[in-house]
């Protein structure tokens, strides 16, 4: 039986309460994680995969859609956990989530440090800090745009380069559902473009959606908002056109 099920995780961090939804994908042979949280955020995973009676002992895989380390932060906590699971990533990606080079969120961050003002500058440093906290954890298989898997009667791996340039989101073909990772976000019930100050290339960014515009889509869940299947082909363009 082919389900497709998200894991909306509730807690606090910086100025307040917030949500992600990572989105597990199960049938006969496969239970596959998409996107794992922030650092240490397996037991809050487990928990609420457990209240949707799923065992995370049974996962095979885990698809990191970008090395943000909201998405990628509690991985080598997985790997640990249970090391029969395969990671998988895009392949410019890779090299991010293993440490080989330096993050492109911290690159960005210490490039705008010195145009902060003064009384921004501490919290700019225990950002930074907090990005080079982030664990690295090894790549088991790459994927390219297109590629295909057999998961929930067949998966595409669709490029959506934009908020990072090896950015990846899983087009599930048979339920015509899209999990956006962070090309796309929900905000206040409207599908957005996930925000300007973290997408590295605004203009890949809105390439990736036209392309989004081909698929055929009845649901999109988004890694910040949750699932959004309302008008999805108007607003997709509405994004293009902005």
């Amino acid at each position: 039986m082919n389900r497709i099920i998200t894991l909306p995780v509730n807690f606090n961090f910086g100025s307040g309460a917030q949500t992600i939804w990572p989105v597990i994908l199960k049938d006969e042979q496969d239970t596959v994680l998409i996107d794992c949280g922030y650092p240490h955020f397996l037991p809050m995973i487990r928990n609420a995969a457990e209240a949707q009676e799923i065992n995370l002992g049974d996962l095979t895989k885990i698809v990191i859609t970008h090395h943000d380390f909201d998405h990628m932060g509690a991985l080598a906590d997985f790997k640990r956990e249970y090391p029969h699971v395969q990671i998988i990533s895009s392949r410019i990606e890779e090299k991010y989530i293993i440490g080989k080079e330096k993050s492109l969120r911290l690159q960005q961050a210490e490039a705008l440090y010195d145009l902060l003002p003064e009384a921004q500058k501490a919290d700019a440093e225990n950002f930074h800090q907090l990005l080079k906290s982030n664990e690295s954890a090894k790549v088991d298989c790459v994927v390219d745009d297109r590629e295909r898997f057999s998961w929930c009667g067949g998966t595409e791996i669709i490029a959506t380069p934009g908020h990072m340039p090896g950015h990846i989101s899983l087009y599930v073909s048979a339920s015509k559902v899209l999990i956006a990772g962070d090309a796309l976000v929900v905000d206040k019930d409207e599908l957005c473009i996930a925000n300007p100050q973290y997408t590295l290339d605004m203009v890949e960014a809105k390439k990736s959606i036209q392309k989004l515009l081909s698929l055929g889509i009845d649901t999109i869940i988004c890694y910040h908002g949750g699932v959004f299947s309302r008008n999805i082909t108007a607003s997709l363009r509405k994004l293009v056109n902005e």
